[in-house]
């Protein structure tokens, strides 16, 4: 556990790609989606508290929730869940979708400090059509665009460490210059799995403690993120910054 966990608690080295989650991280959407689980929930035969959703399904896969539910309440049950999720979750994101407060601020940092954008990707546990509607939603799909990965694509999603390393294959970074910013106990183990550092952002629902984790740096401010993680030098990258 690092004695100061807004801070590394030891040099590392330079960052050649931010690895970020989407929900939670990207746009603020968690709220929305436990509130939904709850209410189906209530409606379908499996009553669950705020943190209980939080607890089982917040950062897991699509398929991994499904399989919860449906040990539960049964595979019919859990296909009409799943259905009556994807449209008021959708309904949701249309009257109420914002941007996590100060993303705009700590992409903009990164690229200043020297991490432009093609050092940039998402890796979620959502699909990528629910992506393309919730980023599109704040405006952020476009900053992704062509570098966004989807747990969908490989065959165990978090806390397996597969999407991460798909993630960094795909970019052409070695799994130890990548920094993945999470919002999840899941996420954040996935990074570990995977030899990532991890940075876990506290500012949303996730408590920080469920973040504290070896090569992890918690912190609650999104516009902080820039000055936590160590960029690549400019005579390593060979460009200027942001290039």
């Amino acid at each position: 556990m690092n004695a100061h966990p807004a801070e590394p608690a030891e040099p590392v080295e330079p960052v050649e790609l931010v690895i970020f989650d989407c929900d939670g991280v990207l746009v603020d959407s968690e709220p929305i989606a436990v509130r939904t689980h709850v209410a189906l929930g209530a409606e379908l035969g499996w009553p669950l508290t705020e943190a209980e959703v939080m607890e089982r399904f917040v950062g897991r896969s699509t398929t991994s929730i499904g399989e919860q539910i449906a040990e539960r309440v049964g595979p019919a049950t859990a296909r009409i869940w799943d259905e009556r999720f994807r449209e008021m979750h959708a309904q949701a994101v249309d009257t109420g979708l914002q941007a996590v407060d100060g993303i705009e601020e700590a992409l903009d940092g990164l690229h200043a400090a020297g991490l432009g954008p093609q050092q940039w990707c998402i890796a979620s546990s959502g699909s990528h059509d629910k992506m393309r509607h919730t980023l599109g939603r704040v405006g952020l799909y476009d900053r992704f665009d062509g570098r966004i990965f989807s747990a969908h694509e490989v065959e165990r999603g978090k806390p397996a460490p597969d999407l991460f390393l798909h993630a960094a294959r795909s970019m052409g970074v070695e799994p130890a210059r990548c920094a993945v910013v999470e919002d999840s106990r899941f996420g954040i183990q996935a990074a570990g799995a995977a030899g990532m550092r991890g940075f876990g952002y506290a500012g949303g629902l996730t408590p920080a403690a469920w973040l504290t984790a070896p090569h992890t740096v918690v912190f609650t401010d999104m516009r902080r993120l820039p000055a936590l993680i160590p960029a690549p030098r400019q005579e390593e990258n060979g460009r200027a910054p942001g290039n």
